[in-house]
């Protein structure tokens, strides 16, 4: 990461991404090639900062939101200035921060100048800014302001002028930007900005987002075989994707380096071994992933201050819906059992089948009492079209059958006593008393699986009694049970 150190004024003019759409673009001398991530960053943060860390010449902090002639402050938005006669700002332009206001000195001059540190040489860079005219007035003085970049000795590498900054009705943040090449000896660049117009009527202005990025050839990427720079596929329906890119003239002796972000280009990482034009995207685990070609010349290509980027590819690799039919289910001729059914994922949208004896195989938790037993099958397709299902078995049976007998002696037969089909929907509550009439088992609403102890004890043989409560409906059930040792 570069540093840019003030000589004077300004550790201001906070950048983001020079790239922002959603603001006017004005006529600069911008990179028609590819460019790299940007490599100084400086920041206004949230506002609120003190003013300490700045030098000006001719020019003061305040911590005004309306700073008078000769001025400056950091802030977050402006409004209702000298009889309303700026704009109301209510965001910094990529309106997540602050910006800087500056309310224009009466002398023109330098109200910028720094030293830019790390960059690479013999490389072509970006530089730009947003800027914008606070001024309300036709009649006032625009603010006119020349970029300039220069090597330490105060060689001119190149210079851009803004001209008077038109008014506008509305608020409107405007980038300026040129390119430069730094030299082979020291790429150190000195940044220069002067205010070519007088303050006092007017040349009042907000700067925003400056950034120095790497500038280049264009490189074209795609994914072969495909129109779109973006793939949606499901997980389990992955092939081997091709992803090739195009460069047009200009490197002497290029070093090419794929890389991918799982996090939507926050952070790009090398991918091993992946240093030709093409790039072979195996079968992944479900994610997005973005994919680019970074490119350098050989001697600065592990500097990535240096390197230029190509266009973003993206495979977004969907993953099946979550589907669960929920537990197989026993119940008796003539009773109802409700299906329960979970979905989730990506927007899906479920239906069961067979259709047969259910209520509606549009919910997820439909009734059903057939007559016999049914598998039903609960699908879910995403949606990205990706598709998932799972099955649940309804067993009807004409009653429940209670075995008298079992033989807890751990020889692996007839260890505990259970009993079959007495599905825990249908709400049983089961007590298990010994002769004394002391309660050794319960079961309410799960599965009767008694090991023949109590509280880790256990029982004798002998008689015991059972009783089997039903909640919904069903006649009760009263009978005697052997444990035999």
């Amino acid at each position: 990461m570069s540093s840019i150190t003030p000589s004077f004024f300004l550790r201001w003019m906070f950048f983001v991404w020079a790239g922002i759409f959603s603001c006017f673009f004005s006529a600069a001398q911008l990179c028609t090639g590819s460019l790299g991530d940007p490599v100084v960053n400086i920041t206004f943060g949230a506002g609120g900062n003190s003013g300490s860390g700045f030098i000006a010449p001719g020019y003061n902090y305040t911590s005004s939101s309306c700073p008078n002639d000769g001025f400056y402050t950091i802030t977050s938005s402006t409004s209702g200035c000298f009889g309303n006669a700026w704009h109301t700002v209510n965001a910094d332009h990529t309106g997540n921060g602050a910006f800087m206001l500056v309310n224009a000195s009466f002398q023109p001059g330098d109200f910028y100048v720094g030293t830019v540190t790390g960059l690479c040489p013999n490389t072509t860079y970006e530089f730009s800014a947003w800027i914008m005219n606070v001024l309300l007035s036709a009649s006032g003085i625009r603010p006119d302001i020349t970029f300039s970049i220069e090597t330490p000795s105060g060689v001119i590498l190149n210079q851009y002028n803004t001209g008077g900054i038109s008014v506008t009705a509305q608020p409107l943040w405007e980038q300026y930007g040129f390119f430069f090449t730094t030299t082979a000896g020291n790429p150190d660049v000195v940044l220069r900005m002067t205010n070519n117009a007088p303050g006092g009527g007017g040349n009042d202005l907000a700067l925003d987002d400056i950034t120095f990025r790497p500038c280049g050839p264009v490189l074209n990427s795609v994914i072969q075989g495909n129109i779109n720079d973006t793939i949606d596929v499901c997980i389990d329906e992955q092939t081997t994707y091709s992803l090739s890119t195009s460069i047009s003239p200009g490197f002497i002796s290029p070093v090419f380096q794929w890389q991918v972000s799982t996090d939507s280009g926050d952070v790009w990482v090398d991918i091993p071994g992946a240093n030709s034009l093409t790039f072979q995207r195996l079968p992944s685990l479900a994610g997005n992933f973005w994919y680019r070609l970074t490119v350098a010349e050989s001697g600065n290509a592990s500097i990535t201050a240096c390197r230029i980027a190509s266009n973003v590819l993206i495979v977004n690799a969907h993953p099946k819906p979550m589907v669960n039919a929920g537990p197989d289910k026993v119940i008796i001729t003539g009773r109802k059992a409700t299906l329960g059914g979970a979905v989730s994922g990506e927007s899906p949208t479920f239906n069961w089948s067979p259709p047969d004896f259910l209520s509606d195989v549009t919910v997820l938790n439909p009734v059903t009492a057939p007559d016999q037993d049914v598998l039903y099958t609960l699908s879910a397709e995403s949606q990205f079209g990706c598709t998932n299902e799972d099955q649940v078995m309804i067993k009807v049976v004409a009653g429940i059958f209670v075995p008298t007998a079992f033989t807890p002696n751990n020889d692996g037969k007839n260890d505990s006593w259970k009993i079959p089909f007495l599905d825990p929907d249908l709400g049983a509550k089961v007590n298990v008393y010994n002769r004394y009439g002391q309660l050794v088992y319960q079961a309410a609403g799960m599965i009767v699986n008694w090991n023949g102890t109590l509280k880790g004890i256990p029982q004798p043989t002998g008689t015991y009694v059972y009783y089997i409560h039903f909640t919904d409906g069903t006649p009760d059930m009263k009978g005697t049970l052997n444990l035999i040792r």
